[in-house]
């Protein structure tokens, strides 16, 4: 066989490995052939073009992996199970920038299934390596290494305690003070990923400088980059007072109130978000974001938003009024309860609605006066359905539950309490009728309605125990008035009027 029949083996060989893992990496695009490459073995036969000597053919054969091991957690177990994850690492470190970000993708596609996948990229050392990439004079490469090390972070802190251990903090921060949006993207995640399962991982975050940076990006005009600024000091800001008032201390606000009102709506709900976890934490930096106009901007945006979106922002109302009553008094001011009563009537979400519930109930809890304006907007008749309804979720009757006791216990607008005269069970009825006992004994216009609406007549139908406290409530209600008035209106009254004129001599 002469020299030029070898070469030509040789190129038909070298276009046919090019081809097949062409083939197989666009193959890998579409669903509906992963069962079939993963049947045909297409693993095994991947994985030595990792190391051709075409560098092509390696780069192609990688990123068909992480297409494939991006698909299900079944296909990556084989990528680890294949011992692949070593010839990875290796050429991680060798090879040229095309390269190393197919292999980053890879260990992320591996990395996002479970902690027990992310750990085994752990395990192969590949953290130490990627944390190199973060070096990379390719932001490209740098951007790929971050979105694997976000990946592995974001599962539990032992695997970000890992990452922060190889010294991946620092270069992360350098990496959101790149020009390059998609990288400070990624950069900006990652730390999110990091600073979210502990105090000690957030504060290594911003030991490392984070906040600053983040904090200037709060306007960027890209919306995916704010999305994740804004996480980032959400996670950070959530775990203590000290961390929230780091994040507060650079000057996000009112900046970060522009933010409410943003086209995008993840951008709106990552706001919310923020705000919520500063205000969660005491009522100085809740009594901040109200000075601030954070208030009135939250209830704007619950009001031109839906479903999930708007669930941060109802928390964050009920985390204010919590405080005290002058905060509980700013969101009544700002307008929050209708707001709120709107989110409990037009929500068809379980978990919304008992979040409006428990902020509602937080707002009402304080003075007859919170009450009052609670009840005035009819959420009194709301709460008791939904505890009532047997297809609430459990965690919706409980919070309705509460926040009824709570409002009901401050009280004392009768008009509001009266429909659940009729409605209520035994263990809401003895709230409301407590109410009526402190109110009726001082107030003659109230007791002159409640005869009237038909209260009275009411509270004579109710059987209560001998000796319970709605039985001494009733009997409270009934001294306020005269004794015919109250023999009136007990059951069975007209019956007993009858008898006495069935049996009436008449005087001749």
């Amino acid at each position: 066989m002469s020299q030029r029949q070898v070469l030509q083996v040789f190129e038909q060989y070298q276009r046919a490995r090019t081809q097949f893992v062409q083939t197989v990496a666009e193959l890998a695009t579409r669903p509906q052939n992963i069962e079939t490459l993963q049947n045909a073995g297409v693993m095994s036969l991947l994985r030595p073009l990792l190391l051709d000597v075409v560098p092509t053919i390696q780069q192609t054969s990688a990123l068909a992996l992480g297409r494939l091991a991006n698909y299900n957690d079944d296909l990556a177990e084989a990528v680890v199970k294949g011992d692949i994850l070593p010839q990875l690492v290796y050429s991680l470190a060798e090879q040229n920038r095309f390269y190393k970000k197919a292999a980053a993708f890879v260990l992320r596609a591996v990395a996002k299934h479970s902690p027990q996948l992310a750990q085994s990229i752990v395990d192969c050392g590949a953290v130490d390596t990627l944390v190199i990439c973060l070096e990379d004079f390719d932001p490209g490469v740098k951007e790929s290494a971050a979105w694997a090390l976000g990946y592995i972070s974001r599962h539990n802190a032992e695997l970000s305690q890992a990452v922060v251990d190889a010294g991946a903090v620092p270069l992360l921060v350098l990496c959101i003070q790149e020009p390059e949006i998609a990288l400070k993207r990624i950069a900006a995640s990652a730390l999110s990923d990091l600073s979210k399962h502990s105090p000690e991982l957030a504060q290594t975050v911003v030991d490392a400088g984070a906040i600053a940076h983040l904090a200037q990006m709060i306007l960027n005009p890209d919306a995916k980059l704010k999305r994740q600024v804004l996480s980032a000091l959400s996670q950070i800001a959530k775990h203590s007072v000290d961390l929230a008032e780091m994040v507060v201390e650079a000057e996000i606000f009112p900046v970060v109130l522009t933010c409410l009102k943003d086209p995008d709506e993840y951008v709106k709900k990552n706001s919310s978000t923020l705000i919520r976890e500063i205000a969660r934490h005491t009522p100085e930096l809740s009594q901040l974001i109200v000075n601030a106009g954070g208030v009135a901007a939250v209830i704007d945006c619950i009001g031109n938003c839906s479903g999930n979106v708007r669930l941060p922002g109802i928390m964050m109302l009920g985390y204010v009024a919590a405080h005290s009553e002058n905060l509980a008094m700013a969101v009544i001011i700002s307008k929050g309860v209708p707001q709120l009563a709107i989110c409990l009537s037009e929500e068809a979400e379980d978990h919304i609605k008992a979040a409006a519930a428990w902020s509602l109930g937080q707002i009402g809890r304080h003075t007859p006066e919170h009450a009052r304006a609670v009840a005035v907007a009819n959420v009194l008749p709301k709460l008791l359905s939904l505890y009532m309804d047997t297809d609430s979720s459990e965690d919706l009757q409980v919070k309705a539950k509460k926040a009824l006791k709570n409002i009901l216990q401050k009280c004392t607008h009768l008009p509001a309490l009266e429909p659940l005269l009729h409605d209520a069970p035994p263990n809401i009825l003895k709230h409301v009728v407590g109410q009526f006992s402190k109110v009726l004994p001082h107030d003659s216009k109230a007791r002159r309605l409640f005869v009237t609406s038909g209260g009275l007549k009411k509270i004579q139908e109710i059987v209560a125990d001998t000796g319970s406290p709605l039985q001494e409530y009733i009997n409270t209600i009934n001294n306020c008035f005269p004794e015919e008035i109250v023999r009136y209106y007990s059951p069975g009254y007209s019956q007993s009027l009858l008898e006495r004129v069935d049996h009436y001599q008449p005087v001749i």
